[in-house]
C-alpha cells in the first residue's frame, strides 16, 4: 500500500514565480551567495529544513491559548510535560533556536584549549566550539567515506578513533562527545542505537560528558525502526526516548522535529551542570521558564513534539524523500546513499567533473539549479569545508563536493519535487556547460553565510 500525508492542506501561501533573466540579475546581485537572494526570488526553497515546515492546526490552536505570563506560565508547562514525557531530563531549559543552546551549554562545559568530538559538527556548532578557543574535532565512521554503499548507519561516530582519542595524549583535554542525530553534515545519516550504546560506555569508563545535538531525534528514531535489528517492533517514541536516556543531556534545535518556526531546549542530568548553564541562560537569553521563546512557540513546540512522532506522519516524510531520491537516480545523479529523511545530498564533484575543488563544483550546481529553476539549496563542500590561505585560494579541498536539498515539513507536494528533479534532470543532460567559482570575499568564521563570489565562465 503506498504512503501518503496523513493530512489535507487548509491554508496556502503563493510561491514566486520568476524568469531566468530575473534569477540571474538576482544571483548576481547576491554575489552567488545564496543566502542573500531574497525568498521574493525563489520558487522552490531546499535551502533548510530548519523553522521552514508547515505548523498544523491543532499547533496554532495551542499557540492562541497562549500563556504571556513572564514566569511559570502554563504554556511552559504545558511544553515541560511533553520534554518531560520524551527525555527523562530532570532539568530542562527552553531556548529560542539550537545555536543558542548550543552556546549556553558549551560555554558552560567547555574551558578554552579543550576539544569537542563528534560524528560531525555543523556549521553553527563547531563555530560555538571554536569561539570558545576550543577544537572541534569530526570522527566520522569508516563506512561514511563511501558516498555510494547502502550501509544503514553512516552517520555513526568512528568507535576505535573515539576511545583511541579518549585514552590517548589527548584525552585529558576532552571536554565533551556531541553525536548529532541524524548526522546532517555526514549526508543526513543516522546513527544506530547500538553506536550510542558503545558511545555511553566510552564516556562513562573515561568520565567524559555525553551529550546528543538531537535536532532530528524523531527522523533518526524513525530509520533506527526501518534499519536497526532488535527495534523494528517498538515505535519511533520509544526510540526516542531510549536514545535520550543513554546520554548526559542534549541540545535540540525545535526548528526541525519540533516543526516549529522557532524554538530549542537543553536538557541535562547533572544538577550543577544545570545550575551553571541556568546563570548563563538567564543572563544572555530570558527567565529559566521561557528563555527567549515566546509563550505562543513554547506551545508550538509541545504540540509539534507529539505530532512530529506519529509513525504515520514519518513513514510520509520517509515516503517523500525516497520519491524524490528515486527521481534524481533515474535523472542521473548520483546521491550519498542511502537516502535519509531531512534532505538528499547529491554527489556534485561527480556530476560536473570539468570543475575542480578549487571552482567550487557543489555551489556551482547550487548556482545552477537557482538560474534553470528558481530552485535553492546549500553546498556541502570545499566552499564550506575546505581551507583557505589569506586571498581566499583553497589550500586543502572537502573530502566530498556535494549540494543538499533540505526538504521543509509538511509544506511541498510531490509536484514540487518532481519538478526539483526535472531541473537538475535538464542539468545533467549538458553538466558541461555549469560555470565554475573563485572566492572574492570570506570571513574566517561561518564564511558560508557571507561569502561574495564571482562567476568563472564555462
Amino acid at each position: 500500500m503506498k504512503s501518503f500525508p496523513p493530512y489535507r492542506i487548509q491554508v496556502v501561501k503563493e510561491i514566486p514565480i520568476t524568469t531566468r533573466a530575473e534569477r540571474a540579475e538576482a544571483l548576481s546581485a547576491a554575489a552567488y551567495n545564496m543566502f542573500d537572494v531574497p525568498a521574493a526570488k525563489v520558487t522552490i526553497d531546499l535551502l533548510t529544513d530548519s523553522g521552514t515546515g508547515a505548523v498544523s492546526a491543532a499547533q496554532e490552536a495551542a499557540a492562541a491559548a497562549a500563556d504571556r505570563s513572564y514566569a511559570g506560565s502554563d504554556s511552559y508547562y504545558r511544553f515541560r510535560q511533553v520534554v518531560d514525557e520524551l527525555t527523562s531530563y530532570p532539568h530542562v531549559f527552553p531556548v529560542h533556536q539550537g545555536r543558542a543552546a548550543e552556546r549556553v551549554l558549551f560555554s558552560t562545559v567547555l574551558r578554552a584549549g579543550q576539544i569537542s568530538l563528534s560524528n560531525t559538527h555543523f556549521d553553527t556548532t563547531r563555530a560555538n566550539v571554536e569561539l570558545l578557543g576550543c577544537e572541534a574535532r569530526d570522527l566520522p565512521c569508516a563506512e561514511a567515506r563511501d558516498l555510494d554503499s547502502a550501509e544503514p548507519f553512516k552517520g555513526n561516530i568512528d568507535l576505535d578513533t573515539l576511545e583511541a582519542t579518549l585514552s590517548g595524549p589527548d584525552g585529558q583535554r576532552v571536554g565533551q562527545v556531541l553525536i548529532t542525530i541524524t548526522n546532517n553534515g555526514g549526508g543526513g545519516q543516522p546513527v544506530s542505537m547500538a553506536n550510542l550504546h558503545a558511545v555511553r560506555e566510552l564516556c562513562q569508563r573515561y568520565q567524559v560528558p555525553f551529550f546528543l545535538d538531537a535536532a532530528r531525534f524523531a527522523e533518526n528514531a524513525w530509520l533506527v525502526t526501518e534499519r536497526e535489528p532488535g527495534y523494528r517492533h517498538l515505535s519511533p517514541r520509544e526510540v526516542a526516548q531510549q536514545a535520550f536516556a543513554l546520554a548526559d543531556g542534549c541540545v535540540a534545535s525545535l526548528k526541525k522535529d519540533g516543526i516549529s518556526p522557532m524554538g530549542a531546549f537543553i536538557g541535562l542530568r547533572d544538577p550543577d551542570l544545570a545550575k551553571r548553564s541556568e546563570v548563563n541562560l538567564i543572563a544572555t537569553e530570558g527567565f529559566r521558564t521561557y528563555g527567549g521563546m515566546a509563550s505562543h512557540d513554547l506551545e508550538r513546540v509541545a504540540q509539534g513534539l507529539r505530532e512530529v512522532l506519529e509513525p504515520d506522519y514519518l513513514r510520509s516524510r520517509a515516503a517523500e524523500t525516497a520519491h524524490l531520491a528515486q527521481l534524481v537516480n533515474a535523472a542521473g545523479v548520483d546521491i550519498v546513499q542511502p537516502a535519509g529523511i531531512h534532505a538528499l545530498y547529491l554527489n556534485a564533484g561527480r556530476l560536473l567533473p570539468h570543475i575542480p575543488p578549487s571552482g567550487f563544483p557543489g555551489h556551482a550546481l547550487a548556482c545552477q539549479l537557482y538560474l534553470e529553476g528558481g530552485i535553492r539549496c546549500a553546498e556541502l563542500g570545499s566552499l564550506y569545508l575546505g581551507t583557505f590561505d589569506a586571498e581566499h585560494n583553497l589550500l586543502q579541498p572537502a573530502p566530498f563536493e556535494l549540494v543538499r536539498l533540505a526538504i521543509p515539513r509538511r509544506t511541498y507536494t510531490l509536484a514540487h519535487l518532481e519538478y526539483v528533479a526535472d531541473v537538475l534532470a535538464d542539468i545533467a543532460k549538458n553538466p558541461e556547460r555549469v560555470p565554475s567559482y573563485r572566492v572574492v570575499h570570506a570571513p574566517p568564521l561561518l564564511r558560508h553565510f557571507n561569502l561574495k563570489l564571482a562567476q568563472i565562465p564555462a
